[in-house]
């Protein structure tokens, strides 16, 4: 590839934009391969557990692959497979057990949100009185939206790079990989969800085109009737095409987390490959 990710300049800690970019470029130059492991991926989605499995297996190839750009060691994909594939359900479990611990996460910084606006109420609806109902709720809403999403991207910026060491690293299990990505965040939360708050910028005008803007036609037609059925179906086609594009990016965008973590804490960049000449 005609792009330096591992040259000295990119040894050095990645800044927030530093991580989207290289994401990005690594995105660009593997476009057609990266594009068709996506759409295998989204088709997998159809068929239950195992092929959701495979969804996940396959997001785990697209980040194996974008990090051997970066070390200078790239594989083709049939033998990066031969790495995957034996740990098909260890990808499934980092998928499963990430995705239930968002879950709990949610409900439970839900409640506590929920907390907080009911306090909110109690306090201010007494200062202000009756006449700032308007005011009072709008304030417990931002209060508990902001709770939740401050902690939900503070744990997943923490899970982030779950299945990348599963994909990468021999000798691991899908529950290692887990806590690989525990480990290996913990110094770099903030800069994290600063990543993950550009790269979903980044990748917006993609979501609302294929997810958002069919959706709200939606909202406009009475469930049941045929128009509405063939709307549902365009709809749910574009989430997939939507996705089909996103995907790869984000798994890039993994890869090139990881890298960046690990020269940060273990001095991987030490051990890279001298650029081709």
């Amino acid at each position: 590839m005609s792009e330096n990710f591992g040259s000295p300049g990119h040894i050095q800690p990645l800044s927030v934009g530093n991580v989207v970019s290289a994401a990005v470029r690594l995105y660009r130059s593997h476009l057609k391969s990266y594009l068709n492991l996506a759409a295998i991926a989204h088709l997998w989605i159809l068929v239950p557990i195992y092929g959701w499995a495979k969804y996940a297996a396959i997001s785990g190839l697209i980040s194996r692959l974008a990090f051997g750009e970066l070390v200078y060691q790239p594989e083709s994909i049939q033998s990066a497979n031969n790495h995957i594939n034996p740990r098909l359900w260890s990808f499934f479990r980092v998928a499963f057990q990430v995705g239930i611990s968002l879950l709990i996460v949610y409900f439970g910084l839900a409640i506590v949100g929920g907390i907080f606006a009911a306090l909110i109420g109690v306090v201010f609806g007494g200062i202000l009185g009756s006449s700032a109902v308007v005011v009072v709720t709008t304030l417990a809403i931002v209060v508990t939206v902001g709770i939740v999403l401050l902690g939900l991207t503070w744990f997943y910026s923490r899970w982030i790079v779950a299945e990348v060491p599963l994909a990468v690293e021999e000798n691991i299990n899908g529950g290692q990989s887990v806590d690989r990505s525990w480990e290996l965040t913990k110094a770099s939360v903030f800069r994290i969800q600063g990543v993950v708050l550009v790269a979903f910028l980044v990748t917006l005008p993609i979501v609302f085109v294929f997810n958002y803007i069919p959706s709200l036609f939606l909202l406009r037609l009475e469930q049941g009737t045929a128009i509405y059925s063939l709307v549902y179906f365009i709809s749910w086609i574009g989430s997939l095409i939507g996705g089909v594009f996103v995907m790869p990016f984000w798994q890039a965008l993994k890869a090139v987390l990881y890298f960046d973590l690990r020269s940060r804490r273990e001095g991987l960049g030490l051990q890279l490959r001298q650029p081709p000449l």
